[in-house]
Order: C-alpha cells, then structure tokens, then sequence
C-alpha cells in the first residue's frame, strides 16, 4: 500500500472523528463561546504598582542626580567659585520637547509642574467675573 491508497482511506475517517468530536460532544459551541468572550469585552490592562519599588527608583534617581552634581564641580573644580556650590538649591528642567513635534504635544509642554504661572490678580478683573470667563 502506498501514501496515496493510505490517504484515501484515513482521509474519511479523520474527517468523521473531527465531525463527530465537534458537532456532536459541544466542542464548537465551546470554542465560539471562547472566542466570543475573547473579543466582546475591552480587556483592562492595569498595571500594579509597588510602592517600595517607586520609592527605591526615586531614591536612586535622586543618588544619581546628587553623584552627578558632585562630578559637575569636581570637574569645573572646587576653588573656581570661592567654594560656592553653584547648584544648591536648584532643581532638575522639566522634560524636553518631543524631538519629532517642535511645538511639543501640549500646552504646557516643558513647563515645570512647580511653575505658578501668571498672576492676574493683577488686571483687575473680580474673581466672579474670571469664573464666568473660564466656564465659556
């Protein structure tokens, strides 16, 4: 008997089992239901945070800041100010632009959160009047 005779034979058979299996055990009506439920519902990504985690990265951005401060004046050396720390009190930029978008991708792109904008106390205008303004 050769492959083709052999084919010919089990194809048949194969094909029966599968029927048979699907049709009449409820397989189909499992894998459909599978499937719908796989693509019905918008699957929520959560992502869970570990608060030791966050604050040994914070921690370690914070030894990396100060290590690279101390190398800035190690660099410009320790006598070329009198001995001044030309960085204490200062604080890190805020985030660059987006290097494809050169207007940035928001209003308030690259500014510092801790920026406290305008006063506009200063015009004049009654703070009834700059809450009908904002709600327009």
């Amino acid at each position: 008997m050769n492959k083709t005779e052999l084919k010919k034979i089990l194809r048949p058979l194969i094909k029966e089992c599968i029927k048979e299996v699907i049709f009449e055990e409820g397989t189909l009506s499992t894998i459909i239901s599978e499937v719908v439920r796989g693509t019905s519902g918008v699957q929520q990504i959560s992502e869970v945070r570990n608060v030791r985690q966050e604050q040994e990265v914070r921690e370690t951005k914070r030894k990396r800041l100060l290590e690279q401060k101390r190398k800035m004046l190690d660099a410009i050396g320790k006598d070329a100010y009198n001995g001044v720390n030309l960085f204490e009190g200062t604080t890190p930029s805020s985030a660059p632009r987006n290097a494809s978008s050169p207007h940035g991708s928001g209003a308030l792109d690259g500014v510092s959160p801790n920026d406290a904008g305008v006063d506009l106390s200063s015009f004049g205008i009654s703070p009834s009047i700059m809450k009908k303004m904002v709600e327009k």
